[in-house]
C-alpha cells in the first residue's frame, strides 16, 4: 500500500500532543506513551483508594497551587503544581513552575523529570531531551525516562537514536508494553508498517498491556487498509458504546491519512491521555 507523505508528519503530530506523564517520584510507575487514537475522555482513569484533591484535576491545581505560592521554594509542592497544571493541560504555565523549581534545585530528580516532559508537552523537544538527561544517570538509569527520551527524539525525526533509548528501556523492563509501544510507533514514523504491527502485537500480547497499546495496534493496522481487522481490535472487549465511539475515531484516522486537511488537519488528531496514579 501506498504510504501518502503526509502519513511521518499527521502521527508526529499526535504523538508530539500525546506525550503525557506523572511524577517519577515514590514509587510510582507512570508510563509515558508516544500516541494513540482515542480521545482523552475515553482514557480509563486510575483507580483512587480514596477521595482527595488530586481525584478532580482542576480542584488539584487550586490546592497545590495554593501550596505552592504560600512556599514556591519548596520542590514538592513545585513537583505537584506543575503536575496538576500538566494534568489540565496548562503547557506554558507547567513549564514556568518546573523551571523555577529546578533552577533553585537544580539536581532534584524528580523536578528534572517533571520539567523535561513539561518541555516535550509544549513542543520543546530538544530541550527536553537535554532536561531528562540530568533526570537520571547512566549509574542509575530510569527505563520511564529513557522510553520519553526515546519520543523526545522520534519527535525530532532521530529514530534510528530514538530506538536505543527504548531498547536500552527494554533491558531493564523487558516486554514492557508501554515501550514497545513507544518503539512501534517509532517505527510508524518512519513508515515502516510491518515492523510497527509486530512491535504492537508484541505489546498487545503483554497481559500489562492497557487500551492505548490496543488503540495504536488498530490504527497501524487500518493503516496498512485492513479495516475490519483493525475495526475489531479497537472494540474487543469494550461496552457497546465505548467500542462505537472508537471505531468512529479510527475512521477519522484513516480518513486524515488520505486527506490530512480534512476536519482540521492533523493537529486535530484525537490523541489519549495517560492515565495518573498521582
Amino acid at each position: 500500500m501506498r504510504q501518502p507523505s503526509s502519513l511521518a508528519r499527521l502521527l508526529a503530530s499526535a504523538a508530539a500532543t500525546a506525550i503525557l506523564a506523572a511524577s517519577l517520584g515514590g514509587c510510582q510507575t507512570m508510563s509515558d506513551i508516544t500516541g494513540s487514537i482515542t480521545s482523552k475522555a475515553q482514557a480509563s482513569p486510575s483507580p483512587s483508594p480514596s477521595p482527595g484533591p488530586d481525584a478532580d484535576p482542576r480542584r488539584s491545581v487550586e490546592v497545590h497551587g495554593e501550596r505552592y505560592r504560600a512556599n514556591p521554594r519548596d520542590p514538592e509542592a513545585a513537583l505537584r503544581y506543575g503536575q496538576a497544571l500538566r494534568s489540565t493541560g496548562q503547557r506554558a504555565q507547567a513549564v514556568a513552575v518546573f523551571e523555577q523549581a529546578t533552577i533553585a534545585h537544580p539536581s532534584h530528580k524528580a523536578l528534572l523529570a517533571g520539567y523535561g516532559r513539561a518541555l516535550a508537552d509544549n513542543g520543546s523537544f530538544q530541550r527536553a531531551f537535554d532536561v531528562l538527561t540530568r533526570a537520571h544517570s547512566p549509574d542509575n538509569p530510569d527505563w520511564r525516562i529513557l522510553s520519553v527520551q526515546g519520543t523526545t527524539l522520534d519527535q525530532l525525526g532521530r529514530h534510528e537514536e530514538a530506538r536505543r533509548y527504548y531498547a536500552s528501556a527494554l533491558r531493564i523492563v523487558p516486554d514492557e508494553p508501554s515501550v514497545l509501544s513507544n518503539l512501534g510507533l517509532s517505527y510508524v514514523l518512519s513508515k515502516d508498517l510491518p515492523k510497527a504491527e509486530a512491535t504492537l502485537r508484541k505489546a498487545y500480547g503483554n497481559a500489562g498491556a492497557d487500551a492505548r497499546v490496543r488503540q495504536n495496534l488498530g490504527l497501524v493496522v487500518g493503516l496498512q487498509g485492513r479495516f475490519a481487522e483493525a475495526e475489531e481490535i479497537v472494540k474487543a472487549d469494550l461496552p457497546a458504546e465505548e467500542a462505537a465511539a472508537n471505531v468512529g475515531y479510527l475512521k477519522q484516522m484513516l480518513a486524515r491519512k488520505d486527506n490530512p486537511r480534512a476536519a482540521g488537519g492533523a493537529a486535530s488528531m484525537p490523541v489519549a491521555s495517560l492515565n495518573r496514579p498521582d
